[in-house]
């Protein structure tokens, strides 16, 4: 298949269905730029749009350790982020930043 003129997100996800589990984001990105028959100023121009493309395209996720696999090879809850779990982190960081505000001002009151 002739893959110049395919997207280098669409090249990686064709690769990547034809492996069993996950791919490390330079294997990944070595093997769509062989693909693409980039060379070495195409590979440092093209290198941080395909992590960009990866990174918004739904089909791929990271599995950390800067690994990439297949959506549909993961279950729901490793790809799931809770966003209640971030928004409690937020509020506990507004509530300590509520109760530094009280001592200071009980400080403040105290020395007049």
């Amino acid at each position: 298949m002739d893959y110049k003129q395919s997207s280098m997100v669409d090249i990686a996800f064709d690769y990547m269905k034809s492996l069993s589990g996950p791919v490390s984001f330079f294997d990944l990105w070595n093997k769509v730029a062989e693909l693409k028959d980039y060379n070495e100023e195409e590979r440092d121009q093209n290198q941080s749009l395909f992590y960009t493309g990866l990174i918004l395209d739904g089909r791929m996720i990271t599995t950390g350790e800067n690994m990439w696999d297949l959506r549909l090879r993961r279950k729901f809850e490793e790809v799931h982020i809770d966003m209640n779990d971030i928004y409690n982190d937020d509020e506990e960081v507004d509530e300590e930043e509520v109760d530094d505000s009280v001592d200071e001002d009980s400080y403040d009151d105290d020395e007049n």
